[in-house]
């Protein structure tokens, strides 16, 4: 694992692979950004305003993302939008381009992670990981694309996970959505060469944000830091790349592991217990998260569980 780094800083592997590369400043260029108020889209935020671009924090909590906007150079703004919603996505984007110009990049960072076994996991909960982590990184790609072909220039960077190159028991439909957005960001990529237009996929591993409330990486292994992910973003977004693993290694790791028997694989599961980071997780510290993640509503002093079953399904279904 790398150290923690430094807003804009690059890992070591990755400032190898790409020393040859032209880099593309971005200074001036207009970035848009799903998730954006907090955790590590904020991050991204961060470091990418930090070398000159204007960014747009696009998030459920409008009133957040314009005030960590604030806080940013380069006349970054802040503004609601809900990636389940296209129309709401729609209005994102017109309104970044009306105040910022036309979209030079992408970053599709929205998500959200549920850790039930499968069978237990409410099918709300499931649709609603389906619509944000799949179905919004599809609208905002729609949304954008055509006219990053119309100028012949443009970057869509999907944020998926490690997630999406193995199985991790205790968060399978998680699991299949990142699964999702490694196969159809490649796919799409296919669809875009020779267009102008990049297309990356940059898949961290556990991060340390809030969205891995009460879970652990795994046995000798440490949380992300927003600021490693960040970097690999600002750097990704400088020197296009498709595949980008945070930390570096993690690919070279996934490449040997995915040649090996799966009795072998399996070992290794155990050996870094992989198949315990979201079946044993500490299901009171996770409580705030899990309960807007499941609202959609900005985080707030969580409310007692309702005593009625049937009154605390209808609320999830409701929300």
């Amino acid at each position: 694992m790398h150290d923690r780094l430094a807003p804009g800083s690059l890992p070591p592997v990755a400032r190898s692979r790409r020393s040859r590369q032209t880099r593309r400043p971005l200074t001036r260029r207009v970035v848009a950004i799903t998730g954006g108020a907090r955790g590590l889209g904020l991050a991204m935020a961060e470091a990418i305003s930090a070398r000159g671009a204007h960014v747009a924090l696009g998030d459920l909590d409008a009133d957040l993302a314009a005030a960590e906007a604030a806080k940013l150079p380069s006349g970054a703004i802040g503004l609601s939008l809900d990636v389940t919603d296209p129309r709401s996505f729609k209005t994102f984007i017109e309104t970044v381009e009306e105040r910022l110009g036309p979209v030079d990049a992408l970053v599709n960072n929205a998500g959200i992670m549920v850790c039930e076994p499968f069978l237990e996991e409410p099918e709300s909960l499931t649709r609603r990981q389906i619509e944000i982590n799949v179905h919004g990184v599809i609208t905002g790609m729609r949304l954008v694309i055509p006219g990053m072909q119309r100028r012949r220039t443009g970057h869509v960077i999907n944020i998926a996970s490690a997630a999406g190159k193995v199985g991790v028991a205790g968060e399978a439909v998680y699991v299949a959505t990142k699964h999702a957005v490694v196969g159809l960001s490649e796919a799409v990529r296919y669809e875009l060469l020779g267009t102008g237009v990049e297309l990356s996929v940059v898949m961290p591993g556990l991060a340390n944000t809030e969205l891995a409330s009460g879970m652990s990486a795994g046995r000798g292994v440490k949380l992300v830091e927003p600021e490693e992910v960040a970097a690999a973003v600002v750097g990704t977004l400088e020197q296009p790349r498709f595949e980008v693993y945070v930390p570096g290694s993690l690919g070279p790791l996934f490449r040997f592991a995915a040649v090996l028997p799966r009795s072998a694989r399996d070992l290794m599961n155990r050996m870094f217990q992989t198949d315990q980071i979201a079946t044993k997780v500490d299901k009171t510290a996770r409580a705030m998260y899990a309960a807007r993640a499941s609202s959609g509503m900005p985080p707030v002093d969580p409310p007692p569980p309702p005593s009625d079953p049937e009154q605390r399904v209808m609320e999830t279904e409701a929300s």
